[in-house]
């Protein structure tokens, strides 16, 4: 298939020097026509972006990310992700690109619903062989938690559209309950705790009626119980008990500057609990 030139164009807009240069702007321009096709089929009247990789695209964060997480802005049992699956696949037709899409089958009974869009096109024979390596994961919460803001956020490729995100600080209480109460067993969740430090350093104020919102949902845990204080020693517990290197470790491929890590510790997490800004 001949090349695109407005593929090309949003994939020239990085530094590709490694493989991990070349994964993380072939991720980057897939979310973004996936945005794309979500916009042009109505997605955004009904759902709202979150999580790492909306911090990444409009917010200005510095690490890649690979997923996309939607939350419905209300909750929808009847809400079904395959009814925008050809939308977002006319608009990689569009782009010269074919992906396929397929539906994550449900092991246990959760209110998301799961996606995963492969590119299924080779582009270049730069590192792989070819680009059908590269993979997002698509999920939508259909049940939300609510007490969350949104706003429309432009997006320029591959054409002029907005998107709805939730703000800042809905996506700061995101991440907290993330880091507080996602389990990894043996894995660390690295890109976390970039985005908690990246929150801290820009002095977002945290939603925290949002996050009580949440822990009451979905892990049973009552306002008047879940105070800050409780909050900010679960917190510090969960530090203590993290293995910082695995963090480092895991973050390391979606960030161009290491060297930003290097003051990461058990005590610098510490210090950033008390700094954040309620």
């Amino acid at each position: 298939m001949n090349s695109n030139p407005i593929f090309e164009n949003m994939l020239s807009r990085y530094e590709i020097q490694t493989k991990n240069d070349r994964t993380n702007a072939l991720h980057e321009v897939i979310q973004e026509i996936t945005l794309a096709g979500l916009y042009r089929g109505g997605f955004f009247d009904k759902a709202a972006f979150y999580g790492g990789t909306c911090l990444r695209i409009f917010y200005g964060m510095q690490r890649f990310s690979e997923d996309m997480d939607f939350s419905l802005i209300q909750t929808d049992d009847t809400f079904q992700l395959e009814d925008y699956f050809d939308a977002i696949i006319d608009e990689f037709k569009s782009v010269g690109r074919e992906v396929t899409i397929t539906k994550k089958k449900k092991i246990t009974q959760v209110n998301v619903e799961s996606a995963f869009l492969k590119d299924t096109t080779e582009i270049y024979n730069l590192q792989f062989s070819t680009e059908k390596s590269v993979k997002i994961k698509i999920e939508v919460d259909t049940q939300p938690p609510l007490g969350f803001n949104t706003e429309y956020k432009l997006l320029m490729l591959p054409f002029s559209f907005m998107v709805r995100c939730y703000k800042l600080p809905d996506l700061y209480a995101g991440k907290m309950h993330a880091l507080l109460f996602r389990n990894w067993k043996n894995r660390v969740k690295g890109r976390d705790w970039y985005d908690f430090e990246w929150y801290v350093r820009k002095n977002i104020a945290l939603n925290f009626e949002h996050l009580q919102q949440r822990t009451k949902q979905i892990n049973a845990i009552e306002e008047d119980r879940f105070s800050i204080e409780y909050f900010k020693n679960l917190l510090k517990e969960r530090i203590i008990k993290t293995d910082i290197n695995a963090v480092i470790n895991d973050v390391r491929p979606f960030i161009k500057n290491p060297a930003e890590m290097d003051i990461w510790s058990t005590d610098y997490f510490l210090r950033l609990v008390d700094l954040i800004n309620i």
